[in-house]
């Protein structure tokens, strides 16, 4: 993938005979202070020696098989998920092929340790937790430094950017500097479960100070201890983020995460024809809860252009998900009016209605005034109790972050009215849902379709046992990602993330959906993200905006699969310039 040196400590090579090899630039321990070039007690006899490892080591040379079995009985001796979240960091901070190679053996149970929910703990303790340094972090206090800042970076052929300015992590809000853990929890997937090898990926935390006061208050906070920028000041820093990126790695693709929706949406309209990017809030949960729908349809022997849609919460991911329901209706032959009007969106005041809502990001989503005239509410705007009597939806999609919003009255209305009702509540984390699938199962006499953003257990009711989906975007940005990264994208465009939803849907329905599942297993993860990456980099080469016309007519899946990364030592070879580390 890369074309320049990786790093001034190592670089991959493939010689003569094909086989791919690492030149190191290092000797002795700081080989092994360096996670990249770590291989602990795997190191061959002759790298020890030509390397200057010997006595620096354990005599006896244990392979990566069995070095994973030894780890995985230690995480399983930790007591707490912040402990065993700590502890696959600690792994990593010393050997990133040791790390990703037990993350791929066991991605199911250990994915929600190094995502949501566990996450949330981390980035909400971030400065007790702090150990190791780890991506890349801007402030407005090295405004004038940033180029300097960005070229301290050790990766020469960065591809995949994640970067939070922390305002809205999952549904625990501003977080300062310690959303930098969700955009280090992220790129993990992207190389666990999508193939981009984490020699050309960069965490960023753009840290704009935090209006959160017991993070002003506290001296051991590690962020910056003034309140957050806004207008000017904050886009100032963001553009110079993005001119700085652009120098030193023209093929960057940058993914946007957790950004407050007063501003999410501002950025990627900013930068989205400028560079490729997307934000993961937006774009990826509308993506994947299409998904999710579109595979509940199909289970139901129906349409998605003819359901009623109730989005609760409108931010970032709510009015994605409005929008991405929109598009895929509208791709079933609906206008986009007759789209609007099946689709009732949510906020604190009630229905979002485009005479009366002033969010102009809210307006492509909005209800029109006539459609609840005739409706009997007791206030201004109808309640969610008002929309779901008198609309009769079909589809109850909850991204408020409000825990227990979807009472048990609320729930029963909507089997009232449906034979079997599709009710995601979405929100992260799982303090925030709003409402445990047991219940739902339970109020509905196990007739609705459940998925969830956090994972659940199965659910049991009256002896029949219901799997409950979970509507993860790593479903979507690691194969989404992966496809820009391969084709040299020039942007990201609403056709191809609308093409990784129908992409996640069609492997479903495909593989699943007979056995009453609505969303893969996260254990299929890497099967999916090559998926999503083969027919989105197919669409972006179709509708030219890949630049790999070389592909045209070619295997891409293959392709994609001969790209991806698999965690694995490779023989070391030394360099012959060597480097300080």
């Amino acid at each position: 993938m890369h074309n320049k040196k990786l790093s001034k400590y190592f670089d991959y090579k493939v010689d003569d005979n094909g086989k791919e090899y690492l030149e190191v630039y290092l000797r002795g321990m700081s080989l092994l202070r360096l996670s990249a070039t770590n291989k602990g007690t795997a190191f061959t006899e002759k790298e020890r020696i030509d390397l200057g490892l010997e006595g620096l080591l354990p005599p006896h040379i244990v392979d990566l098989e069995h070095q994973i079995e030894r780890l995985y009985r230690s995480y399983q001796c930790q007591s707490s998920d912040i402990e065993k979240y700590q502890f696959l960091r600690a792994v990593q901070e010393r050997s990133e092929v040791t790390y990703f190679a037990l993350l791929e053996n066991h991605l199911e149970e250990m994915m929600p340790i190094i995502y949501t929910p566990t996450v949330g703990k981390a980035v909400q303790n971030y400065s007790a937790l702090y150990r190791t340094p780890r991506g890349l972090t801007l402030s407005p206090l090295i405004l004038d430094r940033i180029d300097q800042a960005v070229d301290n970076y050790p990766w020469n052929d960065v591809r995949m950017i994640v970067v939070t300015d922390s305002s809205a992590i999952l549904g625990i809000g501003d977080q300062g500097h310690g959303g930098l853990a969700i955009c280090i929890g992220k790129l993990a997937l992207y190389t666990s479960g999508g193939g981009v090898s984490p020699y050309h990926t960069m965490p960023v935390n753009l840290d704009v100070g935090t209006n959160r006061k017991e993070l002003l208050d506290d001296p051991n906070y590690l962020g910056v201890h003034l309140p957050r920028i806004s207008g000017d000041d904050y886009f100032n820093l963001l553009d110079r983020f993005v001119e700085t990126v652009q120098a030193r790695w023209p093929l960057a693709v940058i993914q946007w995460e957790d950004f407050a929706k007063d501003v999410a949406f501002s950025v990627l309209e900013r930068y989205r024809n400028k560079i490729p990017c997307f934000n993961d809030d937006i774009q990826g949960t509308g993506a994947v809860v299409l998904a999710g729908i579109l595979a509940a349809c199909h289970l139901k022997g129906e349409k998605l252009s003819e359901q009623r849609v109730i989005v609760v919460g409108a931010g970032a991911g709510g009015v994605g998900v409005a929008k991405a329901i929109q598009d895929g209706m509208v791709r079933e032959g609906l206008s986009r009016e007759q789209a609007r009007r099946q689709m009732f969106v949510l906020d604190g005041r009630g229905l979002v209605v485009e005479t009366i809502n002033k969010d102009s990001y809210k307006l492509q989503v909005a209800q029109f005034e006539d459609s609840y005239q005739d409706w009997p509410i007791d206030g201004d705007l109808p309640g969610l109790m008002d929309v779901v009597s008198n609309a009769k939806p079909t589809i109850l999609l909850g991204l408020s972050g409000i825990v227990s919003l979807f009472t048990q009255p609320i729930i029963e209305a909507m089997a009232k009215h449906n034979e079997r009702p599709i009710i995601f509540p979405l929100s992260n984390p799982t303090s925030n849902c709003e409402a445990l699938p047991e219940d739902i199962i339970k109020w509905t006499q196990g007739s609705a379709i459940v998925a969830s953003g956090s994972p659940f257990s199965d659910v049991e009711y009256e002896g029949k046992s219901y799997v409950i989906g979970q509507g993860n975007n790593a479903f979507i940005f690691p194969g989404l990602g992966f496809a820009t990264i391969l084709g040299n994208c020039k942007n990201i465009t609403d056709e191809m993330v609308l093409e990784s939803a129908y992409t996640l849907a069609e492997y479903t329905i495909e593989h699943y959906v007979g056995e009453g599942l609505i969303y893969p297993p996260i254990a299929d993860l890497q099967n999916v993200s090559i998926k999503v990456a083969s027919n989105v980099l197919s669409n972006a080469i179709e509708d030219g905006v890949s630049s790999r016309t070389d592909l045209t007519g070619k295997d891409v899946q293959a392709y994609v699969k001969s790209r991806f990364w698999r965690p694995e030592f490779l023989p070391f070879v030394a360099g012959k310039e060597l480097t300080e580390f």
